[in-house]
């Protein structure tokens, strides 16, 4: 089979790297791809917003399957235009990738449905907005209602930080039309844990639990970012937690979403806090989520696209979906400044073809990565490079990662020294 899959980060370089162990994958094309995902796929440098090229691409080019990976496609309706190309696509269509394009949107859903989510309010008027702040309860959580490449959403700790939050969705338009309308709501205290799901819009098979490291430096701090690194499983999703998930979120929301006439069908990631009163939403995403993918797929063992296709078939009730009990930790290496202001065009050493040679257990996933004419590898973004590692157990894994990753040098490299160690904490704790 001829795949495409949209997107050019580390998260489309597992998705294709998983996607390649499949014996009926003959070629995997990539729309735009980047420098080191070109080792593994065939690269277009079709835009992943540049849905009229995509599609055209995939009819012309006879492509048996699409996987649309990001945000921005999925709620342009990207699955829609390849449906009707006669294209069979993994990925939730428009109507359904609401459910990430819309804050109040899914907010709203989760008060219909009572499906367990913090309390909130939704303003579009700005002085309405700072109006209530001057008595809501601090922190409070500030958040755009539309896209923002996941970085639309601030936990003010003090009223001042609300107010500049609010103004810089509202009056500054930081995030274009997305801070138009915005939502503000209590704060949670507790773990939190990302569960990406596999979902044909009947049933909901979860993947393994991950941990994200949100913010760009060690111990939470600085900036909040796309993803600093994860670890898979996250040790506070304990079984008996899963199954109340199951129960009281993953299966009212497809349920929710069904009964509104949208049938999500795809990855739904569940982004979740621990609550003392229970698990409850703090977002969903309509699609695999980067950097948690370069941790949950290399603990995949079965195979990638039986699984799609059975999502996009309806019958994932009937296929099997198998995980190693193993382990996974991914460290980010960023360009130094991210995720403000950072150069592009650095040489990267120590790879060879895109990867670390010698190195059975760890996978080098390219988000930010470019070649250069002479074919000299180069960064090319914020986030460049995952270095993945699989073990046993998590702490091997992340003591692996890191020791994999002093391999590798680019000018201003900056990762967090501290991936996983609030995990490790967890599981210490547990003995």
């Amino acid at each position: 089979m001829k795949i495409l899959v949209v997107g050019g980060g580390g998260r489309e370089h597992a998705i294709i790297k998983s996607l390649k162990k499949s014996p009926r994958v003959t070629e995997i094309y990539a729309a735009p791809g980047n420098g080191g995902i070109a080792a593994d796929a065939i690269c277009t440098g079709i835009g992943a917003k540049d849905l009229a090229g995509i599609t055209t691409f995939a009819k012309d080019n006879a492509i048996d399957f699409a996987v649309v990976a990001p945000d921005d496609p999925l709620v342009l309706g990207a699955v829609d235009l390849l449906e009707e190309a006669g294209i069979a696509c993994f990925g939730p269509n428009k109507a359904a990738a609401i459910l990430e394009g819309s804050k109040v949107f899914s907010k709203d859903l989760m008060k219909k449905y009572h499906i367990p989510t913090a309390e909130y309010r939704v303003f579009d008027n700005m002085d309405e907005a700072l109006d209530y702040l001057k008595t809501a309860p601090i922190p409070t959580v500030v958040k755009a209602d539309g896209l923002a490449l996941g970085k639309g959403v601030t936990v003010a700790m003090t009223r001042q930080e609300a107010v500049a939050a609010v103004r810089a969705c509202m009056e500054d338009k930081i995030f274009g039309e997305s801070g138009s309308h915005i939502v503000i709501e209590e704060f949670l205290t507790g773990p939190e844990v990302s569960v990406l799901s596999f979902t044909d819009g009947k049933v909901v098979v979860p993947m393994v639990s991950s941990m994200d490291h949100k913010r760009a430096n060690d111990h939470d701090t600085g900036l909040n970012t796309g993803g600093m690194g994860t670890v898979a499983p996250n040790p506070y999703y304990t079984p008996a937690i899963a199954a109340e998930c199951m129960e009281k979120i993953f299966l009212p929301t497809i349920k929710a979403m069904n009964a509104e006439g949208c049938p999500f069908k795809g990855c739904l990631y569940f982004g979740l806090m621990l609550t003392p009163d229970g698990p409850k939403v703090i977002e969903y995403n309509c699609r695999f989520g980067d950097p948690e993918t370069q941790v949950v797929l290399p603990l995949l063992e079965s195979d990638l696209l039986k699984v799609m296709t059975a999502c996009t078939e309806g019958t994932l009730a009937d296929t099997e979906v198998r995980f190693s009990d193993g382990a996974a930790a991914c460290v980010i290496l960023a360009s130094g400044g991210y995720p403000v202001a950072y150069e592009k065009g650095k040489p990267i050493t120590g790879l060879v073809d895109g990867q670390l040679p010698d190195e059975p257990n760890v996978t080098v996933y390219h988000s930010g990565t470019a070649i250069t004419e002479d074919g000299q590898l180069v960064t090319n973004g914020g986030r460049v490079l995952g270095v993945t590692a699989t073990a046993p157990g998590l702490p091997r894994a992340i003591s692996i990662a890191y020791e994999a990753a002093e391999h590798i040098h680019f000018d201003k490299l900056h990762k967090r020294t501290d991936i996983g160690m609030r995990a490790l904490k967890a599981l210490a704790e547990k003995e």
